[in-house]
C-alpha cells in the first residue's frame, strides 16, 4: 500500500509541476502606435522607419520602396535572404504582390524596442505543434534592426537556414 500511495504522489507532483510550467500565450503588450512612442525623437524615429518598412515593403509587398529603407549595402544575417537591397528585392520579387498598404502591421506585434541604433521587433505567432498535428502552440518571433544614416543597414532574426 505504501508504494502504490508513493507513485501516486509522485504522479500527481509531475502532473502539477507539469501544468505550474505551462506555457503562457505571447499577446500584444500595447495599441501599435503607443509602441512606436519614445521620449527620445531619435529612437522614435528608428521605430517608425522600421514599422513602416514591414508595412510597406514586406506586408504590402511594395519592393519599388525598398530603396526609400534599405541601404544598397544592407546586410542580413538571415541563411535564407541574399545581403544587400538588391538580393532582398530580387528573392522577394518571386512571392510578393503588391496589395494596399494599410495603417497598422496585420501581425500581432508583442514589442518594438529602439536602444541606440537598433530596432528589434517582436510578433506573436501560431505554430504546429510539431508533437501533436492536431494542436497549436504560441512563440514569439523577433526581428532586430540596425539603423545607419536612416535606413535599414542590417537585419537578424530566428530563422534557420531551410532546403530552397
Amino acid at each position: 500500500m505504501n508504494k502504490k500511495f508513493i507513485l501516486l504522489f509522485v504522479v500527481i507532483i509531475a502532473l502539477c509541476a507539469n501544468n505550474s510550467f505551462a506555457q503562457l500565450a505571447s499577446v500584444p503588450l500595447a495599441s501599435q502606435k503607443i509602441l512606436l512612442q519614445s521620449s527620445d525623437p531619435k529612437l522614435a524615429a528608428n521605430k517608425k522607419l522600421v514599422y513602416d518598412c514591414w508595412r510597406e515593403v514586406l506586408e504590402a509587398g511594395h519592393l519599388e520602396l525598398a530603396d526609400k529603407y534599405l541601404a544598397e549595402t544592407y546586410m542580413q544575417h538571415n541563411p535564407n535572404v541574399p545581403t544587400g537591397r538588391k538580393g532582398f528585392v530580387e528573392l522577394f520579387s518571386k512571392f510578393a504582390q503588391p496589395k494596399p498598404i494599410v495603417d497598422t502591421i496585420k501581425a500581432p506585434i508583442v514589442a518594438i524596442v529602439a536602444e541606440g541604433d537598433l530596432v528589434v521587433i517582436s510578433f506573436a505567432g501560431k505554430f504546429p505543434d510539431p508533437a501533436d498535428s492536431t494542436k497549436t502552440y504560441t512563440s514569439t518571433w523577433f526581428d532586430m534592426f540596425r539603423i545607419e544614416n536612416g535606413k535599414l543597414a542590417e537585419h537578424w532574426d530566428g530563422a534557420q537556414k531551410t532546403k530552397n
